[in-house]
């Protein structure tokens, strides 16, 4: 796992945490720190959490394309 799969989990399990607070508590902690779900800063982060997430994709693959060559 390299430092950018590394960041990208830690990402995805903030963005998990955050919408089980949604659903537990229905409290969006991104969106009480910077002002809102419509406040830039927040879609920002919202965005990055994304990214994170189409990052991650990719290491559904990487698992068999290692094997391969095992």
């Amino acid at each position: 796992m390299n430092q950018w799969d590394r960041v990208a989990l830690t990402l995805i399990i903030l963005g998990a945490l955050n919408w089980l607070l949604v659903g537990l508590a229905n409290m969006d902690v991104v969106a009480t720190i910077f002002g809102g779900t419509t406040s830039v800063i927040s879609r920002i982060i919202y965005i990055i959490i994304g990214l994170a997430g189409l990052w991650a994709m990719r290491l559904y693959a990487k698992p068999r394309a290692e094997e391969k060559h095992s």
